[in-house]
């Protein structure tokens, strides 16, 4: 969590950089994971503990459709998640690439969570590439049970609908 600001209330403020850099981390988290573990992939939550990292909480987006999750999450740590998102390999573009985006809300307790659009490059291996979404940034939750419910669409037809049911637990 050093270096990252923290607010008062459950949304966790991040400048653009920030988030950008965590949007390629994230890729970097979920592009990491075999098939058969994958947090993206996953319908239950099951895998959602896969490699997180020490200084927060990734909880992963949906190649599409409705999903409904169940995870145990510590409390110390902030969470960072896609509504909508997209990586892809830099070779010669001079823009970003983006999704036009129709809808992007994400509530947590039925309280609306800010959203921003970060960008930022990151590497797998020798590749470059870059990230690309609206995300959402949750300061450390006190332990007890939340949902947080996270629905996107594109207007290209993609939309995920996403809800989960998040345990949060002391260290």
């Amino acid at each position: 969590m050093s270096g990252y600001g923290q607010s008062t209330d459950s949304n966790w403020k991040l400048t653009y950089d920030e988030g950008g850099v965590l949007a390629g981390r994230w890729w970097k988290w979920a592009m990491s994971a075999p098939d058969d573990r994958s947090p993206v992939s996953d319908t239950t939550g099951e895998h959602a503990d896969w490699k997180q990292p020490k200084d927060l909480w990734f909880l992963a987006g949906t190649y599409g459709g409705r999903v409904v999750r169940r995870c145990t999450v510590p409390a110390a740590r902030p969470l960072f998640f896609p509504v909508i998102n997209m990586q892809y390999a830099m070779r010669y573009e001079k823009s970003i690439q983006r999704m036009t985006v129709a809808r992007a809300t994400a509530a947590l307790n039925g309280i609306p969570i800010d959203l921003r659009e970060f960008a930022g490059p990151f590497r797998t291996g020798l590749t470059r590439r870059y990230a690309w979404g609206v995300w959402g940034a949750i300061a450390p939750l006190t332990p007890g049970e939340y949902v947080l419910e996270i629905k996107g669409a594109s207007a290209g037809g993609f939309w995920v609908d996403t809800t989960y049911h998040l345990d949060v637990r002391a260290a």
